[in-house]
């Protein structure tokens, strides 16, 4: 069966060479305009695609403020400052995730805690997280606390696994009722909408990636929306260094970061960002590619949930089991087809295996059995 795959494939990338996972395309205005920059000089923070970039993911993604950092883990790092997480607090998170989310929460000497998630959408379960609430925490003073720890329960970060949105609504509903922070981890999900809003607007502040390997790239980039005024203006500022404007004289006042896209990648990200729907289009068609020969071979092909439009930024497929997902791996890999498991549970890992979780169920499930397989933008010619 795995030699049909391999051939498959290869069919819809039209190759017999190597295959990547999910390789950049730059095939519009990209080396126009990083060529503009390298010409003005403006390649560092200032300059005037920075500016078009923000304005262009207000407009593309319905959110009234961006913020361009250089990168998504920077981004969801400030996030998490804006939202107010502190040392010592515990912010919600899932172990199915890349380990930049709890990156992020550690370099607050913040907590993750661990709450399963959904089969179906391979992220936050809204189910699992009302029952977390539920019957581990109480509510003092307008905040929410660990009933047996103590600590505040600051935020909650759900990421849209492989771009597939979660049931973020119902999440969202649950944060304001257990006075919990909503932050987006919406890293993988840039052009994914939940019942026709964009991701990372339900949240108090979303966090997205453009890194070299996603949806669209600017090599290494990031942004943070929000819909709060106070929230999007103290990010810009926090993220140039927290510079008060003067014609000569270089007064800060607070501790910045020096976080702020520079223009060239900004440049590049300007004329990806121009083709993203072209790009997700080509992808979602190549998902239903997929979709339709596994449905010939008994083997589950994950699909965008109900209410969702997904970009498909990472094709899944779910095995029987752990052997039967390590023997695919290894035809696959050994075929010149990319194709890798999910990441290592986070609760797995050294640094997080003391952090606070439920069951882990599902997840658990999902990674024994979960592989992605080549995902890339096939161009036309």
């Amino acid at each position: 069966m795995y030699k049909e795959l391999v051939d498959f494939i290869r069919s819809q990338f039209n190759s017999t060479e190597f295959i990547p996972l999910h390789a950049p395309v730059f095939e519009g205005n990209e080396q126009k305009y990083v060529l503009e920059t390298i010409e003005s000089t403006f390649v560092s923070s200032v300059g005037k695609f920075v500016d078009s970039f923000e304005e262009e993911i207000k407009k593309y993604t319905g959110a009234k403020y961006a913020v361009a950092c250089v990168n998504g883990t920077a981004a969801l790092h400030m996030a998490l400052i804006l939202a107010g997480v502190k040392r010592d607090d515990l912010v919600i998170t899932q172990s199915l995730s890349f380990i930049a989310t709890c990156n992020a929460i550690s370099y607050l000497n913040a907590h993750p805690v661990f709450v399963d998630v959904d089969r179906n959408t391979l992220g936050l379960s809204a189910i699992a997280l009302a029952d977390f609430l539920n019957n581990n925490t109480i509510q003092k003073n307008g905040a929410c606390y660990h009933n047996q720890t103590g600590h505040r329960i600051r935020a909650c970060v759900p990421m849209h696994t492989f771009g597939h949105p979660v049931e973020i609504d119902t999440i969202a509903d649950l944060c304001k009722e257990y006075k919990v922070v909503l932050v987006e981890d919406a890293a993988e999900s840039i052009g994914s909408t939940y019942k026709g809003i964009h991701t990372g607007n339900f949240g108090k502040l979303g966090a997205f990636s453009f890194n070299g390997n996603k949806t669209i790239t600017c090599g290494g980039g990031g942004v943070i929306i929000t819909n709060d005024e106070t929230l999007g203006k103290l990010g810009k500022h926090l993220t140039t260094q927290a510079k008060v404007p003067h014609r000569w004289d270089f007064v800060h006042d607070h501790i910045g970061y020096n976080y702020r896209m520079p223009n060239i990648n900004a440049a590049l990200a300007c004329a990806q960002l121009e083709q993203i729907e072209k790009f997700i289009e080509n992808k979602r068609a190549l998902a239903e590619q997929y979709e339709q020969f596994f449905t010939t071979k008994n083997i589950h092909f994950v699909t965008e949930p109900r209410g969702s439009r997904s970009n498909f930024w990472l094709n899944a497929i779910l095995l029987s089991n752990l052997d039967e997902r390590n023997e695919a791996l290894t035809f696959l890999n050994d075929a010149g087809i990319m194709a890798r498991p999910s990441w290592q549970l986070m609760h797995r890992l050294s640094m997080f295996e003391a952090c606070l979780r439920d069951e882990q169920t599902n997840a658990t499930w999902i990674f024994d059995r979960l592989i992605n397989i080549p995902s890339s933008y096939r161009p036309s010619n």
